[in-house]
């Protein structure tokens, strides 16, 4: 397994666990009242998703050099 290989599926694990983690704290905000601090939250976890989602689909272009 080449090194950028585990580098893409950690990066996927990221990706995976921060929406996990924004759908859980979206969830805990609407049904058990959280407050600010769960909605921050949740809308941080989404950031991460969105800019490592970006980042994974720069690396297309790293195995092939």
């Amino acid at each position: 397994m080449k090194l950028i290989t585990a580098h893409r599926v950690l990066i996927a694990a990221g990706i995976a666990f921060f929406a996990f983690y924004a759908l859980l704290q979206a969830r805990v905000f609407m049904t058990r009242g959280g407050g600010t601090a769960a909605l921050i939250q949740a809308a941080v976890a989404v950031v991460v998703v969105v800019g490592l989602a970006l980042y994974y689909r720069s690396l297309k272009t790293w195995g092939q050099r």
